[in-house]
């Protein structure tokens, strides 16, 4: 991950820890506001849905990664002894490009194209089954990483995961998370019209880009509303005693116009562009 000094404090107990994951929050810029050179990323798997399912195992604790408690943007967090039984529902999110490659809090590198997750307490590894609560779609994923520090998102999972769980475009998704040990059945299980999505209420914007520096902030700004995007603003957010500047479009209240904004920006030369939930 990006090795900002505001993260020395909490990477000093979760080595190659990553704190600006969830689809929705990219890595920050440098503090000069300059733009960071292109990301060079393997080339994709042909077929992501072919990319099989990770199976659960039996191995030692990381060495990396578990403390017994760690530290956060103030909140403490606890890993838990055991995985066991772990059942949990709210929103999960996705990271990708930004972190290919970069070191996990497992000390392994970062795969966008493994079946991998990040959690804030479950002890590393862990493997889980991920269940969409709106198109019943599930996966199994290798807890190796530390996250989402964000809102209320219970599970940050790679790429290829979210992929397959249809929610690369919305960004994030209302899932049910659940430990499997090794050896345990691991299909899926059949939802039923009973099962009901968590209430999880969202406002929708799409983020045009994060800088460290104003100007540059309002530089993007400018063009958005150039291409007749008026709806962009800036949001300022302080981070841990850092200041940073979103520029965002929105809001808006369907999906379906989240995309479409979001092929707005891409036409107005923003290429990464993206779903942002506040």
């Amino acid at each position: 991950m990006k090795r900002h000094t505001l993260l020395i404090a909490v990477c000093l107990v979760l080595p190659g820890c990553a704190l600006w994951r969830g689809g929705s929050v990219p890595t920050p810029p440098p503090s000069s506001g300059k733009t960071l050179p292109p990301i060079t990323l393997p080339t994709p798997p042909r077929d992501l849905d072919s990319i099989p399912d990770a199976v659960p195992r039996a191995e030692p604790r990381s060495r990396y990664g578990n403390p017994e408690n760690y530290v956060v943007f103030g909140q403490t967090y606890r890993v838990q002894k055991s995985a066991r039984g772990h059942v949990e529902r709210g929103l999960a999110s996705w990271y990708g490009p930004g972190f290919h490659a970069e070191r996990t809090s497992s000390g392994e590198p970062y795969d966008m194209y493994a079946m991998t997750a990040a959690h804030k307490t479950l002890p590393i590894p862990a493997y889980v089954r991920v269940t969409h609560l709106e198109n019943g779609r599930s996966v199994v994923v290798k807890v190796n990483d530390r996250g989402p520090f964000v809102g209320d998102r219970i599970i940050d999972l790679s790429y290829t995961a979210a992929h397959k769980l249809g929610m690369i475009r919305s960004g994030t998704a209302p899932v049910e998370i659940r430990v499997l040990e090794p050896g345990e059945e691991t299909h899926a299980p059949s939802l039923t019209t009973s099962v009901t999505p968590p209430s999880i209420g969202v406002t929708r914007y799409v983020q045009a880009g994060a800088f460290g520096a104003r100007v540059n902030a309002e530089a993007m700004l400018a063009r958005l509303r150039g291409a007749g995007i008026d709806n962009a603003l800036i949001r300022e957010v302080n981070i841990a005693g850092r200041q940073w500047y979103r520029v965002q479009a929105g809001p808006v209240d369907q999906a379906a116009a989240v995309d479409a904004l979001v092929e707005r920006l891409q036409r107005a030369g923003v290429p990464d562009a993206r779903p942002a939930h506040e």
